[in-house]
């Protein structure tokens, strides 16, 4: 299918009054006139940014939705991945946006969050999909069983990102990871690249974008099972300069020097690992590698996606709500909008997958993606004249949580994205 071709609703489907009449307002606040009586219900944070809230019925109940509606066709405006530094590693989205000089911004990916059935170690906080920033590929996505969040949709699976190419328009795409290690014995493929979760029997590359945590949970779980025991057959080689400089016989921690590969295998990559002695030479190569797309992106983050050509994925869950954070993409990818639900205890129902699909079309989107939800889920904004991002949700845990990464909205000369 053509991920961001937009495409005409058709009738027959409810469409909220109070959806038709913010999207109205939105589509004339992009073109600069807004109708009679619309300042309190939409806010400008930039040009070609504008901010609004507005209670949504939906089967559970009423609930609360922010949404920032950003325009790519002003060449002002960008959109780039808020990251704190290192794959494994969270903040909130308020001190994301801040320190990367972002307007705006929402939470992103489901993230490796806990490890209640593997006593002793430790969650890494790194996020479950690929990721990329400012066109340089941070990391790959875990299997399909290893992940965090809700069941995924048919047909969907951790390597579906949302992203903007270098051609400044949103889409929704798929990116595999492309990687080798070549020894003097001969080439092995690479099964991850700074993940949270090896596939079973393969090598993982870790380098320094991964940040300072144990890298033990790579090796724990299967590809169907995250809870499955953590491997007793494990390997690490630290390659630096292409060539061996040390082994160990478990995976350690701590930060990777720039320039230098920790590879970590586990079972038949373990065994592979062994076969290495120090001083020999070691290529590694990976790099990420889009199902769709041929332009490069210069931005991705993971998640699911829910609507494609204006149309709800089949097989969406239609029963269980809760708060939650997502994006749509409008007008062939030139325009974007970011969706989040208030966490207040009178609008904590929140809303289905299939009605987050519902309502970004209702709200103009030809194709929607999921982001993390419950206590995530965040939206932050700089007020006029402001220096900081303030937080315009209530998020359900009371507090913002911290995230590994996120969307965040760029505007201005000097944007840093």
């Amino acid at each position: 299918m053509t991920r961001h071709r937009e495409r005409p609703r058709t009738g027959g489907r409810p469409v909220l009054a109070v959806l038709m009449a913010l999207g109205t307002l939105a589509g004339a606040a992009l073109t600069g006139a807004a109708p009679a009586g619309a300042a309190q219900q939409a806010t400008a944070i930039a040009p070609g940014v504008t901010y609004e809230e507005f209670d949504l019925p939906a089967a559970k109940g009423v609930t609360h939705a922010h949404v920032l509606r950003v325009d790519l066709r002003d060449p002002r405006v960008r959109l780039g991945l808020l990251h704190p530094g290192a794959v494994a590693a969270r903040a909130p989205v308020s001190r994301l946006a801040d320190a990367q000089g972002a307007v705006a911004g929402v939470n992103g990916d489901f993230f490796n969050i806990s490890e209640a059935q593997h006593p002793g170690v430790e969650a890494t906080g790194a996020s479950v999909g690929p990721a990329i920033a400012g066109g340089r590929a941070l990391k790959a996505a875990v299997p399909d069983g290893q992940r965090f969040g809700p069941a995924l949709p048919p047909g969907t699976s951790t390597e579906d990102v949302f992203g903007v190419g270098a051609d400044r328009r949103a889409r929704l795409d798929g990116l595999a990871l492309d990687g080798s290690v070549r020894t003097p014995r001969g080439r092995l493929p690479l099964g991850g690249l700074n993940q949270y979760a090896l596939p079973v029997g393969s090598v993982g590359a870790f380098t320094s974008d991964w940040g300072g945590a144990s890298r033990v949970r790579a090796t724990c779980g299967t590809d169907t099972d995250r809870a499955a025991p953590c491997s007793a057959d494990t390997y690490e080689v630290t390659v630096r300069g292409g060539r061996v400089v040390s082994a160990s016989g478990t995976p350690g921690s701590g930060p990777i020097t720039p320039g230098t590969t920790v590879l970590v295998g586990r079972e038949a990559g373990a065994r592979l690992l062994r076969e290495l002695s120090p001083g020999e030479p070691v290529r590694v190569r990976h790099r990420l590698v889009a199902s769709a797309s041929r332009v490069p992106y210069r931005f991705a983050l993971g998640g699911y996606p829910v609507l494609a050509d204006g149309l709800p994925l089949p097989g969406l869950d239609d029963r269980t709500a809760a708060v939650r954070t997502a994006v749509g993409i409008a007008d062939g990818g030139r325009r974007v909008l970011l969706l989040a639900l208030d966490g207040a205890p009178a609008h904590r129902t929140g809303l289905t997958v299939a009605e987050v699909a519902e309502t970004l079309r209702d709200l103009g989107a030809a194709d929607g993606f999921s982001l993390d939800g419950g206590g995530s889920t965040t939206l932050v904004a700089r007020a006029p004249g402001a220096t900081g991002a303030a937080v315009r949700n209530h998020p359900s845990g009371g507090a913002e949580r911290p995230v590994p990464n996120g969307i965040g909205v760029f505007s201005g000369p000097d944007v840093r994205a």
